[in-house]
């Protein structure tokens, strides 16, 4: 039998110069008196200490006769790369993996790889449409625990998550965080692209599609296909007909809610959005950016026949009518077809016997 050292002591603030791990083990078998020799009696290294298959914490080694024990401490698990901390070492290498860059999990369906095992189950939910989680108020069903409870708030009227700058009360903390990002005014998340900045993550990741030309969201009516499943959503009441967004003033109903906040401005007679240049007022951000064209003589909508350039894509649209022959406008009394669909609505007086 080969014997061993009888005390190997290890100091408090000890730090594994390889792996800045802290262990939450008991024991550690099979250490022999010759690799103590190599390593040094008052060298722990990490060959030596992996042996475990829980590591070793940051404490006293001790050897007793064959067994070599470990002093567990309340030292946590730190990243070696971001020095994040966690309680356990199955935490610390789930989380390595996301500075890795490693996505072992992979959907049989659309093989879409994951980091962890649970975002792969959760995602299954989007190609069997099981919702598990159901609401016991209304008939609302989830994919996910935590939305549901979330979505439970809706009943209760509960707010938890407070503003401590302006008191301002959320149903959830996600929201609060978000919130918050207007009082800093920190952008974070910034497109390696062309540099745009975002307060969220996921903003940024369905701006990504712009410079891809992904649209992962397909209508099941159209098979239209768009960058984000809001979009999507707003898509889809245009072929219910519902206007579920309805004006306090007029009453005027619309698909959705950016219609009516637009709409209102009628309104009040409000023009938010000014040139810097001119100084004219819009009340569409949309307008202001097709005016500001005007100023810069830019023409980014190219026709790709004939290479005449355009300010905006509708007027690009309809410059392609000449090329293709397409008279996508109909009247619905005699049948005739037009390009435009100005020339529709003209048209149409001739038979209502209005004048235009």
């Amino acid at each position: 039998m080969i014997s061993h050292q009888k005390v190997t002591p290890v100091s408090d603030d000890y730090e594994c110069p390889h792996q800045r791990t802290a262990f939450a083990s008991t024991f550690i078998s099979d250490i022999t008196k010759s690799e103590c020799d190599d390593k040094g009696e008052d060298d722990v290294s990490c060959d030596l200490l992996l042996r475990h298959p829980n590591g070793v914490n940051s404490g006293m080694l001790t050897v007793v006769g064959e067994i070599v024990s470990v002093q567990q401490t309340d030292d946590p698990h730190r990243s070696n790369v971001c020095h994040m901390q966690f309680t356990d070492r199955g935490s610390l290498k789930g989380h390595s993996i996301t500075h890795s860059g490693e996505r072992p999990h992979k959907c049989d369906v659309c093989h879409k790889q994951f980091t962890k095992m649970s975002h792969a189950k959760r995602h299954m939910l989007t190609h069997t449409g099981e919702r598990p989680h159901k609401c016991d108020v209304c008939p609302q069903q989830f994919t996910e625990l935590s939305h549901l409870k979330t979505h439970v708030l809706t009943h209760s009227g509960e707010k938890p998550h407070k503003c401590f700058e302006c008191n301002k009360k959320f149903t959830r903390l996600s929201d609060l965080k978000r919130h918050m990002l207007t009082h800093s005014g920190e952008r974070p998340h910034k497109c390696d692209v062309c540099h745009k900045q975002f307060t969220e993550r996921g903003s940024l990741k369905i701006h990504m599609r712009r410079h891809t030309g992904e649209k992962p969201h397909k209508c099941n009516v159209c098979n239209m296909q768009f960058t984000d499943s809001g979009t999507l959503k707003g898509h889809v009441i245009t072929h219910t007909g519902e206007r579920p967004h309805k004006c306090d003033v007029c009453h005027q109903q619309f698909t959705k809610i950016s219609h009516v906040k637009r709409h209102m401005l009628m309104h009040t007679g409000e023009r938010p959005h000014k040139c810097d240049v001119c100084n004219q007022k819009f009340t569409d951000l949309s307008n202001l950016k097709k005016h500001m064209l005007t100023h810069t003589g830019e023409r980014p909508h190219e026709c790709d026949v004939c290479n005449q350039q355009f300010t905006r894509l509708s007027h690009l649209k309809k410059h392609m009518l000449t090329h293709t022959g397409d008279m996508p406008h109909k009247c619905y009394v005699c049948g005739k077809e037009f390009a435009e669909l100005w020339n529709l609505k003209t048209h149409l007086l001739t038979h209502t016997g209005e004048s235009s």
